[in-house]
């Protein structure tokens, strides 16, 4: 039973891959982080490499994973209990972002910790159309929206507390979701009000993210109506499992995607070491 690392994404990916594709759900983050790294290189999230780990049961098999994209937190994911007090003896983790049990057994190892964030991941199930829907359509961001959608994605980083990546980042997401068709658009009286997102198809999974209203648009039901037309959309485009993530201190959204027709999955906490003045 051991832990290996390495910065190369090919190589995680040939040790773990077969175990990431066999829980696409539960593997959702692992999927589309090595799938940028792969598709923009080991700076692909800021100017420092990756860190990718693998650890192998009493049988050899993959039996969880590390990534960790800086300046983003330690991702575990499907990790079993027996490999935390290695982890934690091979790389002291001071943040990490795991499935709850996984959260609490690293924080074990501090002399005190804080929640940070606590998330749920949801799977759709029968999907359930808005009732009643609000005014408007969907449509498909193109480059004409460029401007407004920089906007957009600048100010969803600063309301979920994300690292500042930089003006070149959010150009990038929204070319490249504009381009691959995976960005649309919630319009109302001709104008744009809201925007849903959704990963690349990967393991026969997507993950609608982001979504985002301007606080001037909130209220009118525009954000259901954008995220129930891309989650059927991307059904109807062949995906098996389509998924998202919500915030559990925010009791409003989590009340819209179920009523929608998603169904819980798991919760993940994000724990870091407690200082004196935590």
């Amino acid at each position: 039973m051991t832990w290996t690392f390495t910065d190369d994404v090919d190589v995680f990916l040939d040790a773990a891959g077969a175990s990431l594709a066999a829980r696409p759900a539960e593997n959702t983050l692992v999927l589309t982080i090595t799938a940028a790294l792969r598709r923009h290189g080991p700076h692909a999230f800021g100017e420092h490499p990756p860190v990718l780990g693998w650890w192998r049961g009493p049988g050899g098999e993959v039996a969880g994973t590390l990534i960790h994209t800086p300046p983003y937190p330690v991702s575990l994911n499907t990790l079993a209990p027996q490999a935390v007090g290695p982890l934690m003896a091979a790389r002291p983790l001071t943040r990490v972002n795991a499935d709850r049990a996984i959260a609490e057994a690293v924080a074990a190892h501090w002399p005190a910790h804080r929640v940070d964030e606590e998330e749920r991941l949801y799977r759709l199930g029968e999907l359930v159309p808005p009732s009643p829907a609000p005014t408007g359509r969907a449509r498909p961001a193109t480059p004409a929206d460029r401007e407004p959608l920089l906007r957009w994605f600048a100010a969803f980083s600063a309301e979920i507390g994300g690292p500042d990546r930089g003006v070149g980042h959010h150009e990038r997401a929204v070319d490249e979701r504009t381009a691959e068709g995976r960005l649309t658009l919630w319009e109302d009286d001709g104008a744009p009000v809201s925007m849903a997102g959704v990963s690349l198809r990967l393991a026969g999974t997507v993950r609608v993210a982001p979504v985002y209203t301007p606080p001037e648009h909130r209220g009118h039901g525009y954000a259901t109506a954008v995220t129930a037309e891309v989650s059927r959309a991307s059904r109807e485009a062949g995906a098996a499992e389509v998924l998202l993530f919500t915030d559990l201190s925010n009791p409003t959204s989590n009340g819209v995607y179920t009523r929608i027709g998603y169904r819980a999955v798991s919760d993940r906490m994000l724990v870091s070491v407690a200082s004196d003045d935590d």
